[in-house]
């Protein structure tokens, strides 16, 4: 059996491997391969599919599977197998320093720091104690938020199509959520029910100075609303962590808009966090060779 890494992983993965057939990184030979592991990066689309006539099984390390096709995957009976439990820390943590680093203006504070100011009296902090989270989507993710969240004394309400209760946050309605949040982080996978679900409508319906986290995809928001809505001060501060591409067109309105926060789509690269995909994908090969 032939193994490609197409994405990157834990440097320890390949040696890991071994055992079940030959690993390569080399993407020239997918024609050859009957595994192929991707991340984020590589999009197994039906090209891509019959640009590897040998593929039996295709492994996303990570949660969602919008870069798989998964019709075509299934009509040339490719067995497609992702990761969700091991990214939810991970990505929770980083949805968290987003949201502690918004009112404790961190960032700002750092930058005039570095550039020799003192602006102790300029920089008000505020607090998350006593602030309402909203969760657009309440899975493993989103849960693991709910936790760190209740530790800081908010309150953490939730919408989710297809979940009716949770342990870890009280359900409400998508109108409830919008209008009562303080800070709204999404956590939905990209579908035509969430694409751009984030746009002028929604964004009218919620508190002003609203402030969004994005750790889910990218285009569950229409970025020009976003871009306008944080230049009027409707939405106060929009801190994401996708993208519609990766990277981002430099054209990308948010990438121009006042009071963002940007990270570059590394919610799931944690070193402890790519141990555990890789001790997954190993489960799902022991499996599979069976």
């Amino acid at each position: 059996m032939k193994i490609l890494l197409s994405d990157a992983f834990d440097p320890s993965l390949p040696e890991r491997l071994k055992k079940f057939g030959t690993v390569t990184d080399d993407k020239s030979q997918v024609a050859d391969c009957d595994v192929v592991l991707i991340r984020s990066k590589t999009k197994c689309t039906r090209e891509y599919i019959d640009n590897a006539p040998k593929l039996k099984l295709i492994i996303r390390g990570g949660v969602g599977l919008d870069n798989v096709d998964l019709e075509y995957a299934k009509e040339k009976d490719i067995t497609v197998h992702n990761t969700p439990a091991a990214s939810s820390v991970a990505v929770a943590e980083l949805a968290f320093a987003h949201m502690l680093a918004v009112p404790n203006r961190l960032v700002e504070a750092h930058n005039s720091m570095m550039a020799g100011k003192w602006e102790k009296k300029e920089l008000k902090r505020t607090e998350l104690m006593g602030k309402t989270l909203g969760l657009i989507g309440i899975g493993r993710i989103a849960t693991e938020l709910a936790v760190r969240a209740k530790a800081f004394g908010m309150t953490v309400i939730a919408y989710d199509k297809y979940v009716k209760s949770s342990d870890a946050a009280s359900m409400k309605t998508l109108d409830e959520v919008l209008a009562q949040s303080d800070y709204l982080s999404l956590h939905v996978p990209l579908t035509d029910e969430t694409r751009g679900m984030i746009n002028k409508k929604t964004i009218a319906s919620m508190k002003d100075g609203v402030v969004i986290i994005n750790t889910g995809r990218g285009k569950c928001i229409v970025e020009e609303d976003v871009a306008d809505a944080l230049k009027s001060g409707k939405i106060g501060v929009y801190a994401t962590d996708v993208w519609y591409s990766d990277p981002p067109d430099p054209s990308c309105p948010i990438l121009k808009a006042p009071n963002v926060q940007l990270t570059p789509h590394i919610g799931a690269s944690s070193k402890e966090n790519l141990l555990r995909i890789g001790d997954i994908i190993v489960d799902i090969l022991e499996d599979f060779t069976k």
